[in-house]
């Protein structure tokens, strides 16, 4: 298993993708405040999955936010974004200029532990933008974050840190997994945004 190097300018995947690790881009006084403000704030809601037909709850909160109302499916349920707040506006901006990007949603995830993670997937949804870039940001406790190629096998991995930003983009969705593997080594929570660019407003 490799660590991802440090230079953030550099292409953290060997082939067939692309990810860049900017590391901290928010002083710890600022991931600070944004943390207590959107565990405060954000419209958190237990995950729900269908999985072999079958409905499961989730300890993991999540909260989807956008451009308009529209849906986003993944896991056999259908959320309605909610509208941005000035928080998520200002997050999305400091994301778009770091990044070149553009984004018009984002997904957050909230993990209590280090016993709640996501299991081994690609977010190939329809309605995102096909090969678009997704921005990610950390903050909370610093947790792992793994990728593994879909043929090779290979598992390539970092920690993300408090005030982190990671970039996915090209051809990585198609080509390559990701997850956060479950630890029981850390105790505090974990609030991760990802700010994302669906297809259907872009037509």
């Amino acid at each position: 298993m490799k660590l991802f190097p440090e230079n953030p300018h550099e292409n953290r995947l060997p082939y067939q993708g692309e990810v860049y690790y900017y590391g901290q881009v928010f002083s710890d006084v600022e991931a600070d405040d944004y943390y207590q403000s959107l565990l405060e704030t954000i419209d958190w809601r237990n995950d729900e999955a269908v999985i072999f037909g079958k409905k499961i709850i989730t300890a993991r909160k999540v909260a989807w936010y956008g451009d308009c109302a529209f849906p986003y499916r993944y896991s056999g349920t259908t959320k309605l974004a909610l509208p941005w707040t000035g928080e998520l506006v200002r997050l999305k901006e400091v994301v778009e200029k770091i990044s070149g990007e553009t984004f018009n949603s984002c997904l957050l995830n909230l993990y209590h532990t280090g016993t709640e993670g996501m299991a081994w997937h690609s977010d190939g949804e329809s309605e995102l933008v096909k090969n678009g870039a997704i921005a990610s940001i950390s903050l909370g406790a610093e947790r792992k974050f793994s990728f593994k190629h879909k043929k090779e096998q290979e598992v390539i991995s970092c920690i993300l840190e408090h005030g982190s930003l990671l970039l996915m983009k090209g051809e990585t969705q198609s080509h390559w997994l990701h997850r956060l593997p479950p630890t029981k080594k850390v105790n505090a929570p974990r609030i991760n945004l990802t700010f994302r660019k669906i297809a259907q407003l872009n037509s």
